[in-house]
């Protein structure tokens, strides 16, 4: 395992400097990430050939990154997805929170200034056969309009089994509600490669959680037979893209544990087929939102190196609690109270086949 460390900048305001942090494994695959919004800049995958390629879409400085991005590899919080006219109410007190989604009118990933907008603390954790960075911070009471001083630590890390870990840990001194998640976009034939329509998906999901036009859950639970949202067996995303909307997949899906690996459920495995990339996810959330980038054309993203990221040039699996669950009483809790521990583990593996 190999580790480089390199300053890459400052964040106006902001007393930590930001460092790139870049893990590379003896099997050739490399991870770099930062800790402004635990933004994870590039992942290198061989492909059956042993040709890296970029498989996330980014940036190459942090001034990029400043002048702002639609959470391209962040971490999402303290609340990821949607709250519902951003407000909820936790022992009868209400909180009030931006509604910084101006398609819908909602409160979205945390706010204009959620957790991918600060500068982490962080610690690294060399083992023979893994790397971790431990980035920290504590997000204080009525930070975002949120209540309690919230202390948490957004663990990822590389380990020899081409495997990618993103860990989050958090305590709080007030009841408040917690939903994390790392935001990359994949695309598996390279950054620079076109459309995902041609992956393949499978998603470990029977159900999902059905929208109303402001993209908030409406409470019910339905099959996904039938619909554009059935990966139960591997399909490519054309073929089912055909089937919604605007050709958009943007939803959340329940994980129905029917594969376990340890602790952790197989959530979804995504495969190219040119390059014989796969990247399977497995996690201890209870649902992924599977978005296929259908919106990155509304606006005029340069990524990497200049190449122009147009409308499902990446792809999202966001393991993570159901949207609005704060609203929802019968959705899996994202409440945490004081005394508790907030704790949940996602694995990023990738294989040739």
């Amino acid at each position: 395992m190999k580790l480089k460390q390199q300053n890459w900048g400052e964040v106006e305001g902001q007393s930590i400097p930001v460092q790139l942090f870049t893990l590379e494994n003896s099997q050739g695959l490399s991870l770099a990430v930062m800790n402004y919004g635990c933004i994870v800049t590039s992942i290198e995958v061989p492909d059956r050939d042993g040709q890296k390629a970029d498989v996330v879409l980014g940036y190459e400085n942090l001034d990029k990154y400043l002048q702002g991005h639609p959470f391209f590899g962040a971490v999402a919080g303290r609340y990821a997805n949607r709250i519902e006219n951003g407000c909820y109410t936790l022992d009868d007190q209400s909180f009030e929170l931006e509604t910084n989604e101006p398609l819908t009118g909602q409160h979205l990933h945390g706010g204009r200034k959620g957790f991918d907008k600060y500068v982490w603390n962080f610690a690294v954790e060399q083992q023979q056969d893994a790397i971790f960075i431990h980035f920290s911070r504590v997000s204080s009471d009525g930070e975002s309009g949120y209540g309690g001083n919230l202390v948490v630590t957004h663990t990822i890390g590389l380990d020899e089994s081409n495997q990618i870990h993103f860990n989050f840990r958090a305590i709080t001194d007030k009841p408040t509600v917690v939903n994390l998640c790392n935001h990359s976009y994949y695309n598996l034939a390279g950054h620079d490669s076109g459309t995902v329509d041609g992956h393949t998906l499978k998603l470990y999901a029977q159900f999902y959680t059905p929208v109303s036009e402001n993209a908030i859950p409406t409470g019910e639970i339905c099959s996904v037979l039938g619909t554009g949202l059935d990966f139960t067996q591997a399909k490519r995303i054309a073929e089912n893209k055909a089937c919604m909307p605007d050709g958009g997949f943007d939803h959340n899906l329940i994980i129905d544990a029917s594969k376990y690996e340890g602790e952790y459920k197989y959530a979804a495995e995504l495969y190219d087929s040119n390059s014989g990339r796969m990247m399977t996810v497995l996690t201890t959330q209870p649902g992924i939102q599977f978005y296929n980038g259908y919106k990155l054309s509304n606006k005029q993203w340069l990524g990497r190196h200049g190449e122009r990221y147009e409308s499902c040039y990446g792809m999202c699996l966001e393991t993570q609690h159901f949207p609005d669950s704060p609203n929802k009483a019968h959705f899996p809790s994202t409440r945490l109270n004081p005394g508790e521990v907030y704790e949940e583990k996602t694995i990023h593996r990738f294989s040739v086949k």
